[in-house]
């Protein structure tokens, strides 16, 4: 089945894509980011859309015959189509707000977190008594409940930060996931409806993920490791989503206290590329990074989940 859901993502990407060009859904760059990203101006947006539906059209026939596991893996899914739809409600507020030239143009972190709280709680409240491992020992289950709603919602949002460098996030995501995939068919579709998505936006990418793509992957990896694995070894496995909202958060604070920025731009993947970096080094060393990490993690789990 992991074929077939990398062939059928692979031509909704690319039918996305050709519709996305006959209507005008580019993407908008950053004009005081990395000069070599202007000739990306227009290129094709929210591709997440097409492989989040790849996902669901393999993942719902499998679970309703008996073939996608069991309760796991319906929570897993139904939180990354909650969080996808969170996100690609984003994208589509950008998208209009670009073809008309007016409007809003995302949702506001007042708008989203709430959203995202919201869906996080959900998840938690029905994962803490089904957690692969020990949350929170004799705490009991308000404390795991609230533990996880945060892994829920910064997992997301960590995840989306890694965006914004050709085929960067993408095969951040598989090889996070890669422990996981003997267990968890949603975690084994992802990495092939993202395999099909790749052949896209590999360098240089013909179209870019967008939110509804990165927060459906955020919430796979953060529902995989707690059911599966262990949700103390997802940062240690994910530490490049993990530095990019930590490298967020540093600028942020630093300009608010200080007046001065400690990177040249944020998330960090930005400022390797205005140090000198070219985009292809930096997406390919964070994957090594991550290979490295997730290998460390499988080493823990003993060579299985």
């Amino acid at each position: 089945m992991m074929v077939i859901a990398a062939l059928l993502s692979w031509f909704l990407v690319g039918l996305f894509i050709r519709v996305s060009k006959a209507r005008g859904w580019g993407q908008p760059v950053r004009q005081d980011g990395p000069q070599t990203h202007l000739k990306k101006e227009g290129t094709p947006t929210a591709g997440g859309v097409a492989f989040v539906l790849a996902l669901a059209l393999v993942f719902f026939p499998l679970y309703v015959t008996g073939h996608a596991g069991g309760e796991r893996e319906l929570l897993i899914m139904l939180a990354a189509l909650a969080m996808g739809i969170i996100g690609g409600l984003d994208d589509l507020l950008k998208i209009r707000a670009r073809m008309r030239g007016k409007g809003k143009k995302e949702l506001l972190a007042r708008e989203k977190f709430p959203l995202q709280f919201l869906v996080g709680l959900a998840f938690a409240y029905f994962a803490a008594p089904l957690a692969s491992h020990e949350l929170l020992p004799s705490l009991g289950r308000v404390p795991d409940v609230i533990l996880l709603t945060l892994v829920m919602v910064g997992a997301v949002n960590a995840f989306n930060f890694t965006d914004g460098l050709d085929g960067l996030l993408a095969g951040v995501a598989m090889i996070v996931l890669l422990p996981l995939l003997a267990v968890s068919p949603v975690s084994a579709l992802l990495v092939a409806v993202l395999l099909g998505f790749l052949w896209f936006n590999a360098h240089p990418a013909r179209v870019f993920m967008g939110d509804m793509g990165s927060h459906a992957i955020g919430a796979v990896a953060a529902g995989a490791y707690v059911l599966y694995a262990d949700v103390w070894l997802l940062p240690l496995a994910a530490i490049i989503p993990v530095v990019a909202v930590l490298s967020v958060v540093i600028q942020v604070i630093s300009f608010r206290l200080r007046g001065k920025r400690v990177f040249r731009m944020s998330p960090i993947q930005h400022h390797f590329e205005l140090s000198g970096w070219p985009e292809t080094h930096v997406t390919a060393r964070f994957w090594v990074v991550t290979a490295v990490a997730t290998a460390a993690v499988w080493w823990i789990l003993g060579g299985r989940p």
